[in-house]
Parts: structure tokens; C-alpha cells; sequence
């Protein structure tokens, strides 16, 4: 999906040109009216119906083509990793960046950043600390959730749901194991929906042998950022009937 355009800079532009008729009437105050359509135009566009709170199998991410770099930090613990909390609507699309005028500082999460090395690693190449990864998921995701959760609340949000939403320990105590298997998908989303009470949507991706395995689950969120719900739609998962669970 495309990056949603910024209405506000339109509706400036269109202000604009209207002023010098505007600027006819007394005491008019056009910054004043630009200020208030802008903010009406943020407002509505940091709108949304829930988050998609999305966890990562790393062993699928580096067996592919593309295969991954490590962090700085060192190899990240055998286990599902955040991806984001994504802001959603209900019709399956998603608004993103939602607010230029407040990117990434990651002095305001200092508190964080051991957690989110641990729990919210990158594995892209070449390796990194984490900080441009985050600083992504907060300009792209992170700004459209701003009327709910500033930036520490947002990424302190995502941490919370992953110490609540156990997946590999889930997963293990139903059988299903990291160790280069197949397992049925329905076995793997009834396991989850068994372990945390709500039904998970899963996507798959492809090894280097072709396989369809065990990528990311979804699992949606209230628009506080803290309750699990049913989820209102499912993304396009691209799973076969039977898949791989890979180690790391």
C-alpha cells in the first residue's frame, strides 16, 4: 500500500490561494484557520480501528535468499521478536506516516533500549544497534497511533505485549517445535488461539528450498494499545496447508 497522502498540506495550499479574497473580512485571521483545518486534518488522520501486533520467527527472516545480518549487539535469543504495532482499519488498509513534525528520538525511550535489543532486534544487513528499525516503525506506524500513545508509550506498549504474548512457549506446549518440521497451519493457529484466547492471523514466507514456513503472527489489539480482541480482518497470510517451523 502507498504512503497515505498528507491532507493538511493540501488543504494549506488551497487556503492559500484563497487569501487575498479572504483577507477581505475584518479582524480575519487566516494562520489561525490554517492552524485549525490542519489540526482537524492530523486528527483524523491518526484515526484507526485497532493495531495488528506483529511477532517475527527469525529463523524464517535469515533462511531465505535475502538471509540477514546479526545486530551489533550480538545474536538475538531463539525467539519470536516484535515487528510493530501497527495502527489498522477495519477495511484492511492502514495509515502511515502520519506526522513528520515528530520523528524517532531515541533519547526518549533511553529507559527501553536494552529491552527493545532483546525483544525488538533488527536483522537487516549490515548490522545495526536496532535504532533505525525502531525509528521506522515509529515514523511509519507509531505516528498514527500519537493521539494514544507518545513515543515511549507506544514502544513501551509493544514490550508489554510481548511479555504477555508468549508465542514460542505457546507453540512448544502444544508440540510444535522450532526444529525444522512441518506442521499443519491449523494446528498452529489453534494452538495460539488455545493459548491467548483469541484467533491469530499467521503469514508465511519461502526458504531457500521453496518451502512455505512459519514467518509472522498477528495478533489485534484495541486501540489503547493494551487489550488483545478478535481480529476484524486478516492479512494475506500466503500460507500453504502445511508448514515449516525452522530453527535459529
Amino acid at each position: 500500500m502507498g504512503m497515505k497522502f498528507d491532507r493538511s498540506v493540501l488543504i494549506k495550499l488551497l487556503l492559500l490561494q484563497c487569501l487575498p479574497a479572504l483577507s477581505v473580512a475584518q479582524d480575519f485571521d487566516f494562520f489561525y484557520l490554517v492552524q485549525q483545518v490542519t489540526d482537524t486534518a492530523m486528527s483524523e488522520a491518526q484515526d484507526f480501528d485497532f493495531f495488528y501486533f506483529v511477532q517475527q520467527w527469525p529463523g524464517s527472516y535469515c533462511d531465505t535468499n535475502q538471509s540477514c545480518c546479526y545486530p551489533t549487539t550480538g545474536k538475538p535469543p531463539s525467539d519470536f521478536g516484535i515487528h510493530g504495532l501497527w495502527p489498522n482499519y477495519k477495511n484492511g488498509t492502514y495509515p502511515s506516516y502520519c506526522d513528520p513534525d515528530n520523528p524517532f528520538d531515541e533519547s526518549k525511550i533511553s529507559d527501553l533500549i536494552s529491552s527493545l535489543q532483546e525483544n525488538w532486534a533488527s536483522l537487516s544487513c549490515p548490522s545495526n544497534n536496532g535504532s533505525t528499525f525502531w525509528a521506522h516503525e515509529w515514523e511509519k506506524h507509531g505516528t498514527c497511533s500519537e493521539s494514544v500513545l507518545d513515543q515511549h508509550g507506544y514502544f513501551e506498549a509493544a514490550l508489554d505485549l510481548k511479555s504477555r504474548v508468549g508465542l514460542l512457549q505457546i507453540l512448544q506446549s502444544a508440540g510444535i517445535n522450532p526444529d525444522g518440521g512441518f506442521y499443519s497451519l491449523s494446528s498452529i493457529r489453534s494452538a495460539i488461539r488455545s493459548g491467548i484466547g483469541y484467533t491469530p492471523g499467521i503469514e508465511c514466507n519461502v526458504d531457500e528450498e521453496g518451502n512455505s514456513q512459519l514467518y509472522q503472527i498477528y495478533v489485534c489489539v484495541d486501540t489503547s494499545g493494551s487489550e488483545l480482541i478478535e481480529c476484524p480482518v486478516f492479512p494475506n497470510g500466503k500460507c500453504t496447508s502445511s508448514v515449516e517451523f525452522p530453527s535459529f
